[in-house]
């Protein structure tokens, strides 16, 4: 059993294996990444006091603004038993938003110490507005600390942290809600097959997804939160992505084997999966092994911090154009759906939502507005770009002669084409991408995102596409792309961002005079003519997809819908 000091809130009878230390006494390490190893493999985590020892030198470790308060603060204003006692009853500041105290194998009493703890932070920290982790953060380290005061000077300094491009805890609805559209947007690239089955069971992913910070911080019993504690205090936020992706693809096989094999069940209330998913997170220690859980996080190959930090931040900018800042109810994505309003001659409202599923969430709540069609605008390409120029993003569809669908999400506002003057410049970035839904459902996403071996980040956030030197393309020889200033695309997944091993590795949408193409590199995903009649379509290396129709195609119907924001008044 841990000495007493870094026990006393602990109910050890619950503890179970975790009450025996046992393993090394002490950690002696210089180097960053061979701590980072023992982090991950556990080497602390068998001795309870060793584990209080080093979480201590980490929280001490990180950058704090100047004014942070410490456990003497806390000893200040806490002052007596009676002070204690009526910080005990005071009700938990809203920025929790009425999230519970996790029991983590606490003694009964120190629920209360939680209490108090929090509700002197929210005296100390007023620029406090969203915090709903605070509960459990606070119950873990209360595990690791001495007494109270320790407790609420390892919560400050992790609310306090100022080092640059690192976050701890989200503190504002703002940072809170993009996090959940950052997941979301995760969820949908790295774990498509649990994505799918959340599309096809719930009736609004976005509030499912709502729940992810909770399902690390809330949810996993403790034998397992505290080994992701273990990382998170070495690397940071990222880890909490990977954590909650893992426990998403876990569930996804669980229902699997619950179903039989059978994926899909009716559409039901989002709370309902919710309750499913809680339930399932609560009592995976049955199944998978913290060690598992960790195992399968790290196999899940995501872009870098970085990456992950320009995805946050432009989630954070669509949220504060609409006005988003604090909480509100949300909308259900189904509403920008609406079947009375909604009308295509070429996707059902069904399928129609499916695309939308695959699309970035920052767009989810965005009603689609039909553009251009060639059955009311004729089979013009001037026409195509009079009507969808100024609208960014858009989606394409197509159904050919022979009844096959495809199409594409397209990033970028095809005005961007007339800065390659008169030559065939390929622009748009990484969010693109092309699908097919007849004969069969399948998207085909950047090649990047599938292999992240292909490219590597820029340490310099400041470098910009540069064109290549040689033909790209055996049907487009004069293809260049062209330099675009920093800032002018969406932040995340923009090529300037990559160290491209092939530069035909980005060619993503590209036009003309007499030609549209989406995606390039030894062939076009989609190819069509002037008159909007006759299209191509083969592999091509941005998107790495099969041909999405036959490979010679006429087309029958031509649309073009744009994203109309919901939210404006």
């Amino acid at each position: 059993m841990a000495e007493e000091e870094y026990g006393s809130f602990v109910d050890w009878n619950q503890m179970g294996d975790l009450a025996k230390s046992s393993g090394p006494t002490k950690v002696d390490c210089k180097d960053q990444n061979e701590f980072k190893q023992m982090a991950r493999q556990g080497y602390w985590s068998k001795n309870h006091k060793l584990r209080a020892q080093v979480y201590q030198q980490l929280i001490k470790a990180i950058p704090c603004r100047t004014v942070t308060p410490d456990a003497e603060v806390y000893r200040d204003v806490m002052g007596n038993a009676v002070n204690k006692k009526q910080f005990s009853q005071t009700p938990f500041p809203d920025f929790v938003d009425g999230s519970p105290v996790p029991r983590y194998c606490l003694k009964e009493e120190a629920i209360a110490s939680v209490h108090r703890i929090i509700t002197c932070i929210a005296g100390q920290f007023p620029d406090i507005s969203h915090c709903p982790s605070l509960p459990a953060v606070t119950s873990l380290l209360l595990h690791f600390s001495k007494d109270e005061a320790q407790c609420f000077e390892h919560v400050s300094r992790m609310l306090s942290c100022n080092e640059p491009g690192k976050r701890m805890l989200d503190q504002t609805f703002l940072a809170y809600e993009s996090s959940c559209m950052t997941f979301g947007d995760l969820a949908n690239k790295y774990c498509t097959a649990a994505h799918k089955l959340i599309v096809a069971s719930a009736q609004d992913v976005l509030e499912v997804y709502s729940d992810w910070q909770r399902w690390v911080l809330g949810d996993l019993p403790f034998s397992h939160v505290v080994r992701i504690l273990d990382v998170y205090l070495v690397e940071g936020y990222k880890i909490f992505y990977r954590v909650a992706i893992a426990l998403l693809k876990f569930y996804r096989k669980h229902k699997a084997g619950v179903q039989g094999g059978q994926a899909n069940e009716p559409q039901q209330d989002s709370d309902k999966v919710r309750v499913d998913i809680q339930a399932f997170i609560k009592g995976i220690a049955t199944t998978v092994t913290p060690d598992k859980l960790l195992e399968k996080a790290f196999s899940i190959r995501l872009f870098s911090r970085k990456e992950i930090t320009l995805l946050q931040l432009t989630n954070e900018k669509s949220l504060q154009q609409k006005g988003i800042t604090v909480k509100q109810k949300r909308r259900n994505v189904q509403l920008a759906l609406n079947p009375d309003t909604f009308s295509s001659e070429i996707v059902s409202i069904k399928e129609m939502r499916d695309i939308w599923s695959w699309i970035p969430e920052r767009f989810a709540l965005c009603q689609p507005q039909l553009l251009f069609t060639t059955a009311t605008h004729g089979c013009s390409l001037n026409r195509f770009y009079s009507h969808c120029e100024g609208y960014e993003p858009t989606l394409l569809l197509i159904r050919t002669t022979d009844g096959d669908v495809c199409g594409a999400f397209l990033s970028t506002d095809w005005e961007e084409r007339k800065r390659g003057g008169n030559k065939l410049s390929f622009f748009g970035t990484g969010e693109c991408f092309v699908f097919r839904l007849k004969s069969e459902m399948e998207r085909y996403e950047w090649v990047v995102i599938r292999h992240p071996e292909l490219a590597s980040s820029n340490k310099s956030q400041d470098q910009e596409d540069t064109p290549p030197s040689e033909s790209l393309n055996m049907d487009n020889s004069s293809l260049q792309q062209p330099e675009k200033p920093a800032g002018e695309l969406s932040p995340f997944l923009s090529a300037r961002h990559f160290n491209l091993n092939s530069k035909n590795t980005s060619m993503f949408m590209a036009g003309n005079f007499d030609s549209i193409i989406v995606g390039g590199g030894e062939g076009n995903a989609l190819y069509i003519d002037a008159e909007l009649n006759h299209g191509r379509t083969g592999r091509c290396t941005t998107f790495d997809n099969p041909p999405l129709c036959a490979e010679s195609f006429q087309v029958s119907l031509l649309e073009v819908w744009g994203f109309q924001d919901t939210m404006a008044s």
